[in-house]
């Protein structure tokens, strides 16, 4: 009868190893996959920077997906090179073309006198509480923690900025910026989800701060009850990471389109106007920034001046289906997480527009325009522009409405 000796020594046969310093010299390419193979705890008291944790007990279930690509070259460790050995044979069967063992593992790593590095941790009831996130390869603890230290502004606590922060909130994105000047009212509570008819009266900041830290304790939320102005434009936007756009009205629209491309921020788009819906995000390239494929167009690229008043309506003018900004902020929320975490293919040069009553979507490719006033070559748009008197009253929208209708700017309701 064969011994587990015998079967770890056919193992040894068909494994390829490599001792730690020939390990740390291969990680050097960038074409390099690294796995530690050990259980959490022994992952928690350190491990290789740049490591993804597929533990021995789960690993058959989880190897492709965090251990994606079977052509590259892929590094397995344990703590002494058994279980590494083990994994590699079982990546060899499916289908991996270049798996190798570390000798030794990772004790030998750390008596070589080689990084190592000790994750940052969760509470326990963060550890229940994301537990859904840590389960998905692409967002994992690395993930949640880079969650836990962004900062994402919105502006808006109305229709779009509601349910934006909702989930925002909900996914542990550690601080939330909000700039609303606005009260609630009764006409909000058919949409704005944040607010209840209790807090009628009440600042929009303070009713949302009061909402989301109750919803998840981890995140911090900051109200900014003031307009969005030339004069407090570049104090409010310092520091985020990301800026969802809930705006109502077209001058706040082109005010922070200047501004995110004067300090490289990415500005998550949404409007709404009755049953429809659109969406995109805004990443032009920051004046002086050399050109590359990761940015697209901005606001201006599309409407280089604003509208006339009457083909942009408010929603207290137009009216909106209440449960639409619903899909339209919650999508903006998955923009911004996309952004935050580094995954998926964010709407930078797509144009995503819902219609609610046929539940249908439709995209729709923006393309830079090189001689935009804000973006382009020769910008000719280098200070900050407060538009004013771009609201028009029911009767004058409407009057002009159906006669313009195939010109129609959609304007974010609030």
């Amino acid at each position: 009868m064969p011994t587990y000796r015998d079967y770890f020594a056919e193992i040894k046969k068909r494994v390829k190893e490599a001792t730690p310093q020939q390990v740390a010299d291969l990680l050097r390419s960038d074409d390099v996959q690294l796995a530690d193979v050990r259980e959490k705890d022994e992952w928690n008291a350190g491990h290789v920077p740049g490591a993804v944790h597929v533990p021995k007990s789960f690993f058959e279930q989880w190897a492709e997906d965090r251990i994606p690509d079977k052509t590259k070259t892929t590094v397995l460790y344990c703590a002494g090179g058994v279980r590494s050995a083990m994994a590699a044979d079982t990546l060899q069967k499916l289908g991996y073309t270049n798996v190798i063992s570390m000798a030794g593992g990772f004790n030998r790593w750390k008596d070589s006198g080689l990084q190592w590095v000790t994750p940052e941790s969760f509470t326990p009831q963060q550890a229940e509480r994301y537990s859904r996130h840590l389960l998905i390869p692409e967002v994992g603890e690395s993930g949640q923690h880079r969650l836990l230290k962004s900062k994402v502004l919105l502006i808006g606590a109305g229709g779009l900025g509601s349910p934006a922060a909702y989930y925002l909130a909900a996914a542990g994105v550690g601080t939330l910026g909000i700039v609303d000047s606005d009260v609630v009212d009764q006409t909000n509570l058919q949409r704005q989800i944040l607010h209840s008819t209790d807090r009628i009266g009440e600042p929009k900041v303070d009713s949302a701060k009061r909402t989301l830290e109750a919803l998840n304790p981890d995140v911090k939320v900051i109200g900014y009850r003031e307009r969005l102005t030339s004069a407090n434009i570049d104090r409010i936007l310092e520091g985020y990471d990301v800026v969802i756009d809930g705006a109502d009205n077209f001058p706040t629209r082109y005010l922070l389109n200047d501004a995110s491309i004067k300090h490289g921020k990415a500005v998550v788009h949404g409007s709404i106007y009755r049953f429809e819906g659109q969406l995109t995000v805004f990443k032009p390239r920051p004046r002086g920034a050399a050109d590359s494929d990761e940015f697209g167009p901005c606001y201006r690229c599309l409407f280089p001046t604003p509208p006339p008043p009457e083909l942009a309506p408010s929603c207290a003018e137009a009216g909106v289906l209440g449960v639409l900004p619903g899909v339209i902020g919650t999508l903006q929320a998955n923009e911004a997480l996309k952004l935050l975490l580094g995954i998926g293919e964010p709407l930078v040069g797509r144009y995503l527009l819902f219609d609610a009553l046929d539940a249908s979507f439709r995209e729709v490719k923006l393309r830079r325009d090189p001689g935009c006033p804000a973006c382009g070559t020769n910008p000719t748009i280098t200070e900050y522009i407060d538009y004013e008197g771009f609201c028009a009253s029911p009767a004058e929208w409407q009057a002009e409405h159906d006669a313009k209708r195939g010109a129609k700017v959609t304007t974010a309701a609030d």
